[in-house]
């Protein structure tokens, strides 16, 4: 098997294994990964996660034209942005997964810092999440809210409609977006318990022993 038909293959099961646990369901979610000559493979617009064709998947050479397979999702503005913007990004997700999707509605997250302290997995995984605003799905100024961060942020939010995750490769990234939502349906089922999250000195012990990305 070629690397290239191999990276298809993987794109097509981890996106079919979010399909099947639940994390995005019908036709949403898109999915993007570098081939070794730097061009891109993305799912195709109006496709669901659950039967992803490793032969149509959108492919773009390392200019940015579509070379062969299926028309491309509509929020390519948002991977491009995180490929433009990030040197060490291999891989690109959008989900729109619950837990995630219902901590963006509530009105006292942090835009900073989406994700709350719960565990050691999320600062590792993902650093600092930025909550960005609502946009109609498609909007290009999805991706220049991304280009707005300059490279700075892994992750981010879109308020009321779901996560977009960079990683180093494929697996990283769905691994990462995973941790995200599995942080937001902790942070949905303690909320208004008081947990007991992680201190400060705890979340930067974290941040310098794993050198995550983190601004403050």
């Amino acid at each position: 098997m070629t690397e290239d038909a191999r990276l298809r293959e993987l794109i097509c099961t981890l996106a079919k294994s979010m399909f099947d646990r639940g994390l995005t369901g019908g036709s949403t979610g898109n999915i993007s990964a570098r081939t070794l000559d730097g061009g891109l493979l993305v799912s195709p617009t109006g496709t669901s996660f659950g039967c992803l064709d490793p032969g149509r998947l959108s492919h773009f050479d390392a200019q940015g034209l579509l070379i062969d397979g299926d028309k491309p999702t509509k929020e390519m503005p948002l991977h491009s942005a995180f490929y433009d913007t990030r040197s060490s990004a291999g891989a690109v997700v959008h989900l729109h997964s619950c837990h995630s999707v219902a901590l963006s509605m509530m009105p006292d997250v942090d835009a900073d810092n989406f994700l709350p302290p719960l565990t050691p997995y999320g600062i590792m995984k993902l650093g600092q999440v930025k909550l960005l605003p609502f946009f109609m799905p498609g909007d290009p100024a999805m991706g220049a809210a991304v280009r707005g961060l300059a490279g700075k942020r892994s992750a981010v939010m879109l308020a009321n409609h779901g996560p977009v995750v960079a990683g180093k490769d494929i697996e990283a990234a769905c691994n990462a977006i995973e941790e995200l939502e599995d942080t937001a349906r902790l942070a949905m089922m303690t909320r208004g318990l008081s947990p007991r999250a992680l201190s400060q000195i705890q979340v930067q012990a974290i941040v310098s022993k794993f050198g995550v990305e983190w601004d403050r």
